[in-house]
């Protein structure tokens, strides 16, 4: 009797759902229609064309291209991101789901001949996999990058739309394509989590200084080779802007650090144009002889120009002029100072391979390319760090990074700074010590999840001491090779340079305001395993 009863309900949902899916065939049919037998030239001139765009991806794939072009991380991340969600879900669409739901096509007879697909599909209806692919890239892609949220999706809805009026699907297939692309854009956000960089965290307090429209009491020390030979190239421009501007050009057989300090030692500004390490030694100089110093982008990569925000070269002429200043952190490691990066260990060949290829393949991938080269040939170091709280690690590691502030995104392919006041150094190691945990490493800096990583850590103190027991080893400051060590201290001298910057930059307008308080000790000894 209870049988009975059991199939008689399950007879019952079985014609409800058969009822379910007649009225949805007839919505369908009836959405499909009044769609196909519209009058609309626009439709007629726009539609074909665009689906015919989307055919294989193609116009996914040119956006990714052109997102790739744009030189910035987060636009290369996006376009990839975006790829890998077209492929995962162009598999499930195409080989899966459609082998198992066979639906026929609707019929173009009501679709006006003008408007039809330029090809004319084949396979089975249920879903659209020209929707779920547009879905796909549009989800995937603004999980890397918002501001392009609503003009992805707007395009992958028109997308959608049009395989409707071109007669190649029902709604009801659209609607189960974006809903499989957006699940697949969401499920490899899962897998390989979004880096987010948070926000600049404290802008730099610029304050008025004194105006030199003309460049009088500024010398200007040039490295004319950096950059590649581009260094040389902006003389005559600085030249025609401050034209009281004195120049100092540095000789390839010239003392660089006594020439600066004899410069700096006859004028009011000191500004420098060359690579990190031309910087780094003009920033020693000022700090010594207690002058503004101005970073003018004239090296490779201008990392020092960047995080000031004087770049490019107008922006940097301008705030010359107006002669607006702000104060800034030195880190300094055994009493000599560095205005970016010190390292230990292999990590100068990771940097130095990284920037021979970044420019070319992107930042992330060329940090693939340098520690898969530097971890397959780097022997471990082993360091004892030691901070303000005593607190004490002994381990061994392949690559050593130390930055005067906290660099963005965590993880081992730091890139730009949070802020150039933050009183802190940025300690991080990455241990490697087997072929297998090589491979692991190598895996989590492709996919971004190195900060996960347990051979991974990061501090953040004002202060640390590093031993190198089976040292001495050589260290790297900016870039540049120094001495041999088996004994680090370095220490942050919160705002200890004055530097010229511009009263906006590229994060936004500078606060107008008077110095701050140092801020030494607060949040000590931050790290995440």
């Amino acid at each position: 009797m209870r049988a009975r009863r059991i199939q008689a309900a399950a007879r019952r949902d079985s014609r409800r759902w058969r009822g379910v899916r007649r009225q949805v065939d007839a919505l369908d049919i009836a959405t499909f229609s009044a769609v196909a037998s519209t009058h609309s030239p626009l439709l007629d001139a726009a539609m074909p064309p665009l689906t015919r765009a989307a055919d294989r991806s193609s116009l996914w794939i040119g956006i990714a291209g052109l997102l790739a072009l744009t030189g910035r991380a987060r636009g290369r991340r996006a376009a990839l991101r975006g790829l890998a969600a077209i492929g995962v879900t162009s598999l499930i669409a195409n080989q899966v789901s459609k082998r198992l739901h066979r639906r026929p096509r609707p019929s173009i007879t009501q679709v006006p001949v003008q408007r039809l697909a330029p090809r004319i599909p084949t396979s089975t209806s249920f879903p659209s996999g020209h929707s779920a692919s547009a879905m796909a890239f549009a989800a995937a892609a603004s999980a890397e990058s918002p501001a392009l949220t609503v003009p992805l999706r707007m395009l992958a809805g028109l997308v959608g739309f049009s395989r409707v009026a071109t007669g190649a699907h029902y709604p009801s297939d659209v609607a189960a394509g974006f809903a499989l692309g957006e699940a697949v854009a969401w499920l490899t956000t899962r897998l390989v989590p979004v880096e987010r960089v948070d926000p600049l965290q404290d802008q730099l307090a610029v304050h008025a200084g004194t105006p030199r429209p003309d460049g009088a009491g500024i010398a200007l020390v040039i490295n004319p080779r950096a950059g590649s030979g581009r260094a040389a190239r902006i003389v005559p421009i600085v030249r025609q802007a401050l034209p009281r501007l004195r120049v100092v050009e540095l000789g390839p057989d010239d003392d660089y650090a006594a020439v600066i300090r004899a410069t700096a030692a006859r004028c009011e500004v000191l500004a420098v144009a060359g690579g990190d390490g031309t910087v780094q030694q003009a920033a020693a100089a000022a700090h010594a002889y207690g002058i503004p110093l101005a970073v003018l982008p004239a090296g490779t990569f201008n990392h020092f120009a960047k995080d000031l925000g004087m770049y490019p070269l107008s922006v940097a002429i301008d705030a010359i002029r107006a002669g607006t200043q702000a104060r800034v952190d030195l880190g300094e490691v055994n009493g000599q100072i560095f205005v970016n990066t010190a390292s230990v260990g292999a990590y100068t060949d990771f940097v130095a391979i990284r920037e021979r290829y970044e420019h070319r393949i992107g930042k992330p991938l060329a940090a693939v390319v340098a520690a898969a080269r530097t971890l397959g040939r780097a022997s471990a170091v082993r360091v004892r760090v030691r901070d303000l709280d005593g607190q004490m690690i002994d381990a061994r590691f392949s690559l050593l990074f130390l930055g005067n502030g906290r660099y963005e995104p965590r993880g081992f392919a730091p890139v730009h700074r949070a802020a150039l006041d933050d009183a802190r150094l940025d300690l991080r190691v990455l241990g490697v010590t087997r072929r297998g945990s090589r491979a692991r490493v190598i895996l989590d800096l492709f996919t971004g999840r190195i900060s996960r990583n347990r051979r991974y850590q990061e501090f953040s103190d004002a202060e640390f001491e590093l031993e190198l027991p089976e040292g001495p080893y050589r260290i790297a400051r900016d870039g540049e090779l120094g001495e041999e060590v088996d004994r680090l201290s370095a220490r942050v001298l919160p705002r200890a340079l004055t530097v010229i910057a511009p009263a906006s930059s590229r994060h936004g307008p500078n606060r107008l305001s008077l110095p701050r308080v140092d801020r030494v000790g607060v949040d000590r000894a931050s790290r995440r395993v």
